[in-house]
Formats: structure tokens, sequence, C-alpha cells
């Protein structure tokens, strides 16, 4: 059994696996309710990834000896980074492009990573991380209207809303609902035109918002993220 880790600065989601399948995970946990879940059941090895506290600290609060490895710039991937500033790639990033070629290989692949913020990446059929996108997310846009307005209403995500609003808060969410899909439906139109047989991958918190609305093939892989983390852990484990 293994157990991979993507902490946040707030809260921490965990993946147990075996060998290549996930068998369960966790969201929304504190650290401590991290350290509780981990010791619940021992693993064999770990993926530490965080934004938030270092290895270290990670490693002091179990109090055991585990195998830990954690997730940085220098650890060394199954996929190739061809991008000018890797130190300041995403963990989550890096993660989920490895996630999609570990499933797809030998494929051409864009993940659309619907958080705070919304990434697209290209991973070629070589496994080369080619680098992408990055825009604001859904919240961030309600967000965003509301804090530099005097007069907009703070408005929370809806699927489907109808394109020609007949209110404010109609209007803002056609504006953003719509504006996100019209951006994603060019996006991947304009990375196709390059690789016809791309296929693309949607993973995040508002993925969920937009799956049924995008045009075919699209696939949705929710924990595309842990999954990719899993694949850079036994990676990094057959190297030892």
């Amino acid at each position: 059994m293994n157990i991979v880790i993507d902490s946040g600065n707030t809260y921490s989601k965990v993946g147990w696996f075996q060998e290549d399948k996930l068998i369960r995970y966790t969201t929304r946990l504190t650290f401590d309710e991290l350290i509780e879940a981990v010791l619940s059941e021992v693993p064999d090895c770990i993926l530490f990834s965080s934004v938030g506290y270092t290895a270290a600290d990670f490693e002091n609060a179990l109090g055991k000896s585990l195998k830990i490895f954690n997730l940085s710039p220098e650890t060394p991937l199954p996929i190739t980074k061809n991008y000018d500033t890797p130190q300041t790639l995403g963990a989550d990033r890096i993660a989920a492009s490895a996630g999609a070629n570990f499933l797809y290989p030998g494929e051409d692949l864009v993940v659309i990573d619907m958080g705070t913020c919304i990434t697209y990446d290209l991973i070629d059929k070589n496994a080369v991380f080619q680098g992408g996108l990055i825009s604001p997310g859904v919240k961030m846009r309600f967000n965003a209207m509301h804090s530099f307005t005097k007069r907009l209403p703070l408005v929370e995500p809806e699927s489907d809303p109808p394109l020609i609003g007949k209110s404010t808060r109609s209007a803002m969410q056609s504006g953003v609902m719509n504006g996100v899909l019209a951006e994603m439906h060019g996006i991947i139109e304009q990375y196709r035109h390059n690789s016809p047989d791309l296929r693309v991958l949607l993973c995040g918190g508002d993925a969920a918002f937009f799956e049924s609305s995008l045009k075919p093939p699209i696939f949705a892989v929710p924990e595309l993220v842990l999954i990719g983390l899993n694949r850079i852990l036994t990676y990094n484990v057959s190297l030892q």
C-alpha cells in the first residue's frame, strides 16, 4: 500500500494505492487530520507534495521512520519537462500531466485542470510536457467582478446558465460560465489544429460544471492529480 498526498495551504487530499489502483481517497483534511489518516494504516511508501509544509514538517509530525519521497522540482519524473522555468512549475500541473501520460501513453494530450485557476497543459506522444496556459478560475472571475465594482453582487457558479441573462445575476452567470466554456472550446480547437488526434482530459473541482457541455471526445478523470502522484512515486521507487 502506497499513500500520495496533495497538500495545499489549508487542506490536504490523500490517496491510497495498491500498486497502480486507487483504492480510496479523502479530501479537505487539516494537517493534524492528515497525520492521523497516514498513521491509521502505515504505508510502504509515501509521496508528499505540499505548497504549505516542508517534508521535514511532515516527517516530524508523523514521529515514525517511513519511506517518504518529497515532490520537488528536482524529483525524477516519468515525463520530460520542456519548460523555461521548471523551478516555478506547479506540482499539481506536473502530477496531472504524469497521470495523463500514464493513462494514455503514446498520445498527444491536453489536461484541463479546473481549480482556483484553470490550467491547460500539453503533453506530447513522446511524454514531453510542453507547457500550456493559465487563466482565472470560475470563482476567481465571480470574485473579481464583485471586488472591483461597487454594485455587482457575489454570485456562485451554476451549470448551464442561459446565454442571454435577464437580470444582473443571470448576466454575470452567463458571462462567467459561458465565457469559460467558449474559452475552453477555443483553446481545444487551437491545440487540435496542431494535433488532430489530441485527447482532452478534464479534472479539478469545477470540471463537473462543464463536462456535459464540451464537445466530445472529452474524458473526465477527477482524481488525475492523485494518479499522477502515484505514478511519480512508483517511478522513483523503481530507480532505487
